[in-house]
């Protein structure tokens, strides 16, 4: 990603970090996540130029493992990679991240700012009274924060799309692209989904329409607040 647009990504950060105003720290947050995704699209190639995929293995440790490699796969979903669950591997659960490279640094550096917020939103959780499965709760805050961060990424995305001219075509290559490039890997996929538990869901959900979309600079390192039985 260009520095000009990495700039003006931490421009809007600082600001969204900076203000006690939660619809001011919205709004800083949505032009960031629609500013990496303007990137996404600008950052296509001409129509008919052939580009080779890509692809990286992610490793996300313990705890909270199986819920990490779930954000990180719906992170590079929504940003036109194609992850696959690749079960636990020496240091945690894998995640095969398939992309062209500029999608590919989307995915990382979405992906890496995530997990920190989730795992500081995540230690400010205060389980409601009555709740006694705390586990089971927290789990399900896990996957409320991440599907909705997903949702708001892929509107982001949606909205780049429909305001480029002629990026239809592109986009569709790059797809069958990346669909034979996981093929030629995988050849069998399952899908798996998660359960989970009603008011632990909502309230992840609810932190996660608050996330911000677009900060860098962190790394896939365990952190405390996700620990176990916290």
């Amino acid at each position: 990603m260009r520095e000009r647009t990495l700039e003006r990504v931490r421009k809007l950060l600082a600001k969204a970090e900076r203000t006690d105003n939660e619809h001011e720290r919205a709004t800083f947050m949505a032009a960031a996540s629609a500013l990496m995704a303007k990137h996404g699209i600008d950052s296509l190639p001409p129509a008919g130029t052939r580009q080779t995929p890509g692809d990286r293995v992610v490793t996300l440790p313990n705890p909270w493992a199986r819920e990490k490699a779930r954000l990180v796969s719906l992170v590079a979903q929504a940003v036109r990679c194609r992850p696959l669950l690749i079960g636990r591997g020496e240091g945690g659960q894998r995640v095969h991240v398939f992309g062209f490279a500029a999608d590919l640094e989307r995915a990382d550096l979405l992906a890496t700012s995530l997990l920190l917020q989730m795992a500081s939103g995540l230690a400010r959780v205060r389980v409601p009274d009555g709740v006694t499965a705390v586990r089971a709760y927290r789990r399900s805050w896990l996957l409320g924060f991440t599907d909705e961060v997903y949702r708001l990424l892929r509107v982001a995305e949606a909205q780049a799309e429909q305001a480029s001219t002629g990026a239809e075509l592109v986009l569709a290559d790059r797809r069958a692209e990346v669909e034979r490039a996981v093929s030629a890997h995988y050849p069998d996929i399952r899908v798996s989904v998660p359960r989970t538990s009603g008011t632990g869901y909502r309230d992840g959900v609810a932190a996660g329409r608050r996330a911000d979309l677009g900060r860098t600079g962190m790394t896939t390192d365990t952190a405390p607040e996700l620990a176990p039985g916290r």
